[in-house]
């Protein structure tokens, strides 16, 4: 070989140290399969042994698993954290800032005077509810809440919180103001139009509700194929009577069951009578005509719909 083309030491060794290595690699790989089948052989107990105190072979010759993201929820709506500051803001006081309530409104704003209430001077604070979250920029939010006394008197408050990055963590970062309250919305034009008379339909409607509200009879006998649902447990209901049954579609107030398949959308308005006194309600079902009979497919009021099932 020519001085021009002859390999150095150090270029002739890689070639030799690489292979001594796939070598090794190799006849670990060996090892590790003979010791596989050996503690197999010997039961589950060797095998745990083995793996225990072989870390170094198992990684050698298992993949490594791709990295997992967890995906970042969207952010957390301090809603709930607002209107329990709100209540323990409204029922605290300056004069007894050791109070529970005084040093719960404390903790989540410290920076917050509390009220000076007059002794008798304001009715009783009932309950306190969030109306609305808005996500003013980044992690500051606005929350409205709504305060009811006991005296029927309703105010409304916005207060300021902010969210750390990950929305798990907030702090009210100011005093809450007292605002208006949301507008009444306008009325909007109902579906069911369509009166149902006393017929098949509102019977099959009548006795499915008795049999959800009431306890009376099994609710499964009144409902299409593939639906699931329980009746409310226990019964909050004595008796319940239809007070009236309007539809989407022409189809529910004809005199005969249509043909199977045919489906219809009502609106059920009943009484419903306990211990207590009578209370109106109303529901919205869907129900499928099936061997000349109507069954309910849907409860639209009260239940989450997936593909015809209620869950």
């Amino acid at each position: 070989m020519s001085p021009g083309t002859q390999a150095s030491p150090g270029e002739a060794a890689a070639p030799m140290a690489a292979a001594a290595q796939l070598e090794a690699m190799r006849r670990r790989v060996r090892l590790s399969r003979v010791a596989a089948w050996t503690v197999i052989a010997a039961g589950p107990l060797a095998l745990c042994v083995a793996l225990a105190s072989h870390p170094a072979t198992v990684e050698a010759t298992a993949a490594r698993p791709a990295a997992v993201r967890t995906a970042t929820a969207g952010a957390a709506d301090p809603g709930g954290y607002a209107q329990l500051f709100v209540g323990a803001w409204l029922r605290s006081s300056a004069d007894d800032a050791t109070s529970a309530q005084a040093r719960l409104a404390q903790s989540m704003a410290p920076h917050v005077d509390l009220p000076e209430p007059a002794a008798g001077a304001q009715s009783a604070l009932e309950a306190v509810m969030t109306l609305r979250s808005a996500q003013t920029g980044g992690g500051s939010w606005s929350v409205t809440v709504a305060a009811q006394y006991a005296d029927g008197w309703v105010r409304y408050y916005t207060v300021p919180v902010a969210a750390d990055r990950t929305g798990s963590s907030f702090t009210v970062t100011g005093a809450p103001g007292v605002v208006a309250g949301p507008a009444r919305a306008g009325e909007t034009t109902s579906p069911y139009t369509v009166i149902v008379p006393d017929g098949d339909l509102s019977a099959a409607v009548g006795e499915f509700l008795a049999a959800y509200l009431t306890g009376a009879g099994e609710v499964d006998r009144y409902l299409a194929p593939g639906v699931h649902l329980s009746a409310v447990s226990p019964a909050p209901y004595t008796s319940l009577s239809v007070q009236q049954v309007s539809a989407v579609e022409q189809a529910a107030a004809a005199d005969q069951v249509p043909p199977d398949g045919r489906k219809v959308h009502v609106q059920v308005a009943v009484e419903a009578r306990d211990g207590s006194g009578r209370w109106p309600l109303a529901y919205e079902l869907t129900l499928r005509a099936r061997s000349g009979r109507w069954e309910v497919a849907a409860l639209e009021s009260g239940g989450t719909v997936q593909d015809g099932r209620l869950r």
